[in-house]
């Protein structure tokens, strides 16, 4: 992810702050908490803000929120906190849940995303399970088919996804948000994310010591894997 602008603080990554703590969960909490044991604790990896960590422990799960931003973790409630980067921590507990969502393992960085998921695999408890969102290998064709802007909803913001390139398998974007309201505050952020295959994805689970177990969305958005 390469750049951010707008209001507020910017996360080094680009994410800018203020638009995070504004996102709302759309689902996705609830279809997690159906994909583990009841009260599980959870390791949330890239917390952001906490639109998925606040609705987690809503549903009965102590959360451990890791992200490499203060300023995200500040708006973080009810959570043990951690500021760390993800590739790097090491916490010398294991989880039965750790939660690896934003697409992250769809870096365009091979390395970065093997750390990312041994990460997962060093904190995961030996019946655990690490559940992933990934942008799949169809998201990317209809992308690469149309290359125009693409706009949707999430709550009262308004998104808008532009691709600029792509080389076939890393797509460069900007997304754009707007609030509704009559200050129409806005907010962008430049990103790269990478195609990857169902083999590719499946040889980096094995890379890190874990197998793919499922898809948990109409969409294969969301997966879960084990040890």
């Amino acid at each position: 992810m390469d750049g951010g602008a707008g209001e507020g603080a910017v996360t080094a990554d680009g994410c800018p702050v203020e638009l995070y703590t504004l996102l709302p969960a759309t689902g996705e909490p609830e279809l997690i908490h159906a994909a583990v044991p009841p009260d599980a604790p959870i390791l949330d990896l890239g917390c952001g803000a906490g639109r998925l960590t606040h609705p987690l422990i809503g549903l009965g799960h102590p959360v451990t929120a890791v992200d490499n931003s203060a300023a995200m973790l500040a708006h973080v409630r009810g959570a043990t906190t951690v500021l760390a980067d993800i590739e790097t921590l090491d916490l010398a507990r294991r989880f039965p849940v750790v939660l690896l969502a934003s697409h992250l393992v769809n870096t365009p960085d091979d390395r970065l995303r093997a750390r990312l998921l041994a990460a997962c695999r060093r904190h995961l408890a030996a019946d655990g399970r690490v559940v992933v969102q990934w942008l799949p290998p169809a998201w990317f064709d209809r992308v690469f088919a149309a290359m125009r802007p693409v706009t949707g909803r999430i709550g009262d913001i308004e998104v808008t996804d532009t691709p600029l390139s792509h080389d076939g398998t890393v797509l460069q974007a900007v997304c754009t948000y707007r609030l509704d309201g009559p200050d129409g505050r806005t907010w962008s952020h430049r990103f790269a994310t990478r195609r990857l295959s169902r083999a590719d994805l499946h040889a980096a689970l094995t890379g890190a010591g874990l197998r793919f177990e499922r898809h948990l969305d109409p969409g294969r958005h969301w997966l879960t894997a084990a040890v």
